[in-house]
């Protein structure tokens, strides 16, 4: 099983090497020109490893002489400093090359991949504690209920066998997920070729079987989206899903590990995002997903 690394020296080091290879040294030719767009990078990478903002990881980088010295830091960044390189390194064109050259530590230049797992997850907008919300809800007005009913969801494509994140795509919460997955499954396939898809009975769908059958991948789900019945289900695929698809059918008991790879974010990273619009909260969410990946130990 694939572990997550512990040493900030090493995620620095990771990302830095990652940033190099895929970023310009700097984003304008006419910029100060005082920090590289890959020593940046490294910085936002390490203020997602700390459990930080944006103050927070300027004072670990003033107090830890290593990490200045593995990123060639000569001064500290200011805060916003950090923060308008986050608004430029991590727009979705940057974050998908970003992501694509993590996986080169699992993958080098080999596209193929045994199988895949989809699933998302919920985070919170906000640091609220829980405790607070549930004393806010007693009594509260319609208004005050639904405020924390919004979410951002996290829409993950993992590989079964070294839990590296494949393909990320994010919305706002709560909806279905049927409608998500030719979406998650092309950014799947912009890093990956996935011989097989395994996925929840959320996604769930005679249409999202033929797209992925195009695609050249088998998708495996459960048939039993929508209202229950007795009689097998009209399309083609569905009924294949209802009459043999079993944990050993397809490798589908693996569907698990996506849900393995879940916990782990939350528990070694954030269960939230600190943006407070959409935009904001999707670039934290795909820094949440890319220094998954970097901190992410290949298994042997």
């Amino acid at each position: 099983m694939s572990n997550t690394t512990k040493s900030p020296i090493t995620v620095a080091q990771r990302a830095f090497a990652v940033a190099n290879k895929t970023l310009r040294p700097f984003a304008h030719r006419f910029s100060p020109q005082r920090y590289t767009q890959p020593q940046l990078f490294a910085c936002l990478a390490l203020k997602v490893f700390f459990k930080t903002d944006y103050r927070g990881i300027v004072q670990f980088l003033r107090d830890l002489t290593d990490l200045r010295r593995v990123l060639g830091l000569t001064r500290v960044p200011h805060f916003t400093t950090l923060h308008k390189a986050s608004q430029r390194l991590l727009r979705r064109r940057r974050a998908r090359r970003l992501l694509r050259s993590t996986l080169r530590r699992f993958q080098g230049r080999r596209r193929r991949v045994r199988r895949a797992a989809f699933d998302s997850t919920g985070l919170d907008c906000g640091h609220a504690s829980r405790y607070f919300i549930r004393r806010r809800s007693r009594g509260a007005t319609v208004a005050q209920t639904v405020r924390y009913t919004r979410f951002l969801k996290l829409e993950l494509s993992v590989a079964t066998d070294t839990h590296a994140l494949l393909g990320v795509a994010t919305s706002r919460g709560p909806h279905p997920d049927v409608d998500r997955f030719v979406g998650l499954l092309d950014e799947t396939l912009a890093n990956a070729r996935p011989e097989r898809v395994v996925a929840d009975a959320g996604y769930d769908s005679e249409p999202n079987h033929r797209y992925a059958r195009q695609q050249g991948v088998k998708s495996f789900m459960p048939a039993t989206h929508g209202r229950p019945s007795r009689n097998p289900p009209t399309g083609h695929y569905r009924r294949q899903m209802r009459q043999r698809l079993t944990k050993q059918y397809g490798g589908y008991g693996q569907r698990w590990q996506v849900e393995t790879v879940n916990a782990m974010l939350k528990r070694r990273l954030a269960t939230a995002v600190a943006g407070r619009r959409f935009p904001s909260q999707s670039r934290d969410a795909w820094l949440l997903a890319l220094t998954f990946n970097l901190m992410l130990e290949r298994s042997n």
